[in-house]
């Protein structure tokens, strides 16, 4: 097979299988001409796909689902082919935030979503502009989960839209007073001084999907051998990314010009998972900041996708029911068993799970026994089961 296969992306550390696809030759080996091209917003990605400019995304996990939904002036079928990425965000407040929460007994702790937002709340009276990159990203579901378990009313949640380049200077300018970004970008806003890391959004669900690669479903269903050989190719990269010994290589090839054109040095905290939390400050270990592979990093959670639904549609008043099934519909677990499973790679014996369910990692059923996940908990002990 000869394709050409067009694919959006934005700037973010978490677009990195794409790019080990196309540039370390994954997608050639699969006979795939993958090309790749950059986009300033979340709202314009998604015009691109919608409208047909484009055959794929690299798109955040609720957008495809929310498209399903017609949600968001949008009525396109489109599906999550695969998982991108796990986890991978920051929340940051302006320095001044993070000195008054510090004046009243924070320490500073990086992983402490409870007590840092107790904090926060106790300083700003829960008067706060934070920054988000799309109305249908894990990032809005995130804080929205964490703010509202803490007692926030949702209604007072004021979250603004803003592009993840433009964050930092968002920041900076005093257009926002917090956010939730993905890397690079809220470490660029610590490293520029204009914010303090406070809290990963790994620590509010352990295992967040966060980015998908997502296409239209006509696509998918009028280019079958096409999709198979990218799946696989996507697959085979995040596998590469997952050894250690590659991660320099990865920093190298996303801060080019072309790609994220930035430092590498700054790219390598979340690859790395080692995050400079403030301006000159020492490095955080963080283990679960972002996964591209393991425990099965990649697999498209119809659950996960049940859980996304829900909450988009009380949000906006549509039927549950109908919700959920939309949202199950779009995570496409199916073809991803059907196009891996010639890889022999071990895969989930179910494609629904009790979402936040386990606080360590379990081994779980599944076609060659050897699968462990987790952890996936939410910070407040909640168990999502979409059967209820």
């Amino acid at each position: 097979m000869n394709a050409t296969i067009t694919c959006g992306f934005l700037p973010l550390v978490d677009c990195v299988p794409l790019v080990v696809a196309r540039e370390f030759g994954f997608a050639r080996s699969e006979g795939i001409d993958l090309r790749l091209s950059r986009y300033p917003s979340w709202s314009t990605l998604r015009d691109m796909l919608a409208f047909g400019q484009i055959d794929t995304a690299h798109m955040l996990a609720p957008t495809p689902i929310a498209m399903s939904l017609s949600l968001g002036g949008f009525s396109a079928q489109i599906d999550t082919l695969m998982v991108l990425s796990v986890n991978g965000n920051s929340i940051g407040v302006h320095p001044d935030i993070a000195g008054k929460m510090r004046a009243i007994g924070w320490d500073g702790s990086f992983t402490t979503p409870r007590e840092t937002g107790e904090f926060l709340l106790a300083v700003t009276g829960g008067k706060l502009r934070i920054g988000s990159p799309f109305p249908f990203a894990m990032h809005t579901e995130l804080l929205r989960h964490w703010l509202t378990a803490l007692g926030m009313p949702e209604e007072e949640l004021d979250i603004r839209i803003v592009p993840p380049p433009h964050m930092p200077a968002a920041m900076a300018k005093g257009e926002i007073d917090a956010f939730c970004v993905g890397e690079p970008w809220g470490s660029s806003a610590v490293e520029n001084g204009h914010a303090e890391l406070v809290l990963p959004g790994s620590s509010i669900w352990s295992f967040a999907p966060e980015k998908t690669l997502a296409a239209r479903r006509d696509w998918v269903d009028e280019n079958p051998n096409a999709v198979r050989a990218l799946m696989r190719a996507v697959y085979h990269a995040a596998e590469w990314l997952h050894d250690d010994h590659n991660r320099m290589m990865a920093a190298n090839l996303l801060a080019r010009q072309e790609y994220l054109n930035l430092s590498e040095q700054i790219i390598d905290r979340a690859l790395s998972r080692r995050i400079v939390t403030r301006h000159n400050g020492a490095p955080v270990h963080v283990p679960e900041f972002q996964r591209f592979f393991s425990s099965a990093a990649t697999f498209p959670w119809r659950s996960q996708a049940a859980w996304i639904a829900t909450r988009l549609a009380a949000r906006n008043g549509l039927d549950r029911t109908h919700a959920l099934e939309v949202g199950k519909a779009s995570f496409r677990s199916d073809l991803y068993r059907q196009n891996l499973a010639g890889l022999g790679i071990d895969l989930p014996g179910a494609s629904e799970k009790l979402e936040g369910a386990l606080s360590h990692p379990t081994a779980v059923a599944s076609t060659r026994g050897e699968m462990i996940l987790g952890p996936d908990a939410f910070f407040n002990g909640e168990i999502f089961d979409l059967t209820r």
